[in-house]
């Protein structure tokens, strides 16, 4: 799911919030409103801290399924604009710490007793769960987080452009930028992919037939083809046929709706959306391969429940995550289908899902299922935080792509030492 379509900021951007966790932060963001008390229900008082979804309904619904748990008083707190991660992470560092939060899955959160194990209330249904999910939240055997949506991203595409400018759709990066130029117009550009073009750096890598880490938690990423792939965003960067400083970024789809583009990168939750905008006029690709030795990709993010190991109410916070999203199937379905469109990453949930069984929804779980990459559970903020800065030296500012990923190397290096030794 988006975030609030008013915020300055991306679903990405939530993870470089972890970088706080090391340090003290400005404890007064947190507010004297912890969000305790005030439940429908009695005995312990828990609170959980939600990003604010941009989709409608949504925050009504997470206030609902809360609303109908009678074990505890469970208080939500909806954190809109831009500050979910200045929240977050200082709270956790104070007694007005979140019982229950929702985030992606980061070795550090582990390493710093911050999470708590919820290998018990998840092993029961655990061959229920996408293995790729369960993988993704595994450390030395245990599993932290569990996961809530998939959310695949990928390419859409406007049919009716691709066809008047006589496109196919691109299954490489050469023929992408091909593409752009040929939709390019006065009134449209052919590719958006997001402001700061950060949102496909981890499909340039897989693209390219790398990786982020290899399974021996060493560099994969720093190879020819990533190279290469770097220098042609630089092409395209500069081409003049790439969207730059839309009014609002990758994960809302009203560039792409309004037709400012005619082929923007995004994810699956916007789909209904654009449904209601264009009809069948469009569809969906994965990132097309780099280099010859490339292979196209789709990164599938999505959001987890993790539990505070530091709370006071650590036992009566898992209680209630299992209930909410082990047990209640029927809220775990509405939450993926009813407010936009998302993969439940439990597979019974998953079958019975019509909504994504036919049109670019069905397109969409296929591309997912075929090409899909899931967030390595070891890339830290601070790793994602130095290839952001690849992408901004070589690709916005023509920097030297090798001497770039070698900055990167060092800097990735030294948290890889800091968490495996």
């Amino acid at each position: 799911m988006s975030a609030t379509s008013s915020s300055n900021w991306d679903r990405r951007s939530l993870l470089k919030a972890a970088a706080g966790l090391a340090a003290a932060g400005t404890l007064s963001a947190c507010g004297s409103n912890n969000g305790r008390g005030g439940g429908s229900g009695s005995g312990t008082n828990l609170v959980q801290y939600f990003h604010a979804y941009g989709e409608p309904g949504v925050e009504q619904a997470v206030k609902r399924y809360a609303k109908a748990y009678t074990k505890a008083n469970v208080s939500t707190q909806w954190i809109t604009g831009n500050n979910f991660e200045n929240k977050l992470f200082p709270a956790l560092l104070t007694k007005q710490a979140p019982d229950v939060f929702e985030f992606h899955p980061q070795i550090q959160l582990v390493k710093s007793g911050q999470v708590a194990d919820l290998t018990d209330i998840i092993d029961p249904v655990k061959d229920d769960f996408n293995p790729a999910d369960i993988k993704s939240h595994t450390v030395d055997g245990k599993i932290y987080g569990v996961r809530m949506i998939d959310d695949p991203q990928f390419f859409f595409y406007r049919k009716s452009m691709l066809e008047k400018a006589n496109v196919q759709v691109p299954t490489t990066l050469d023929e992408l930028i091909e593409a752009a130029a040929k939709l390019t117009t006065s009134k449209v550009k052919g590719l958006f992919l997001g402001n700061d073009l950060t949102p496909i750096q981890n499909n340039l890598i897989w693209s390219a037939g790398a990786d982020t880490l290899d399974d021996k938690n060493q560099i994969a990423y720093h190879t020819d083809g990533v190279v290469e792939g770097l220098k042609k965003l630089r092409t395209l960067f500069t081409s003049g046929h790439l969207l730059l400083d839309a009014p609002a970024d990758f994960w809302d789809p009203s560039a792409f709706n309004q037709g400012l583009c005619a082929i923007q990168w995004g994810g699956m939750w916007g789909m209904p959306t654009t449904q209601q905008a264009l009809g069948d006029d469009f569809g969906v690709f994965p990132f097309p391969k780099v280099g010859s030795n490339g292979k196209q990709s789709v990164y599938n993010g999505g959001w987890s429940m993790f539990v505070n190991a530091k709370g006071d109410n650590v036992d009566a916070a898992k209680e209630y995550v299992k209930w909410l999203w082990i047990d209640q199937k029927q809220y775990q379905a509405d939450f993926a289908t009813s407010y936009g469109f998302h993969i439940p990453p439990r597979a019974s949930i998953a079958a019975q899902a019509d909504k994504l069984k036919s049109g670019a929804a069905a397109d969409s779980v296929k591309l997912f299922n075929t090409y899909g990459h899931f967030d390595n559970i070891g890339w830290t903020q601070a790793m994602i935080t130095a290839f952001n800065d690849v992408i901004a030296n070589t690709v916005r500012k023509n920097g030297n792509p090798e001497a770039a990923l070698d900055t990167c190397d060092t800097k990735v290096n030294r948290e890889l030492k800091k968490l495996f030794g």
